[in-house]
């Protein structure tokens, strides 16, 4: 990223304040569940029995430091093996978008989301890395979808 991102970036973190929300559930579970921009659809998985049965819920709201910070998350919880992706995608972001390539294609040599049509899909998180990730999980594509009933 250059300088005018990381400047809007901090910008917006004043202007438009988002918690960093993550849920924590069975910590024996091996299955994450990602919504996206859908943070009502977290709420009710966070307060739903589902939480009984999968390790941790989040959203994801951006193509870059998010996805960073998911692929971190994954690797360093070895038991986690599946990462269903729900919930409304990011408007302008592409967020959902974005981690669907990084896992079918990975990141090229400049640490870019490979077939990613997020505007700054550029990672910091090592090619050993999204490797690890790539091969520890399943990912499950429910991109779109903010039906609980559906999603389970």
């Amino acid at each position: 990223m250059n300088p005018l991102s990381n400047i809007a970036g901090e910008v917006c973190k004043i202007i438009f304040p988002i918690r960093e929300e993550v849920f924590l559930g069975n910590s024996k579970s091996t299955i994450a569940v990602c919504t996206l921009s859908s943070m009502e659809l977290l709420k009710e998985i966070s307060n739903s029995d589902l939480m009984g049965k999968i390790a941790i819920t989040g959203r994801l709201l951006s193509e870059n430091k998010g996805i960073d910070e998911l692929v971190r998350n994954i690797i360093k919880n070895p038991n986690l093996q599946t990462l269903i992706v729900c919930g409304k995608e990011v408007s302008g972001h592409k967020t959902g978008h974005a981690l669907m390539s990084l896992y079918k294609y990975g990141i090229d040599d400049n640490n870019r989301i490979v077939n990613s049509h997020s505007p700054s899909p550029f990672l910091t998180v090592s090619r050993k890395d999204v490797e690890k990730f790539q091969k520890q999980i399943t990912l499950v594509n429910r991109i779109g979808e903010t039906r609980l009933d559906r999603i389970i």
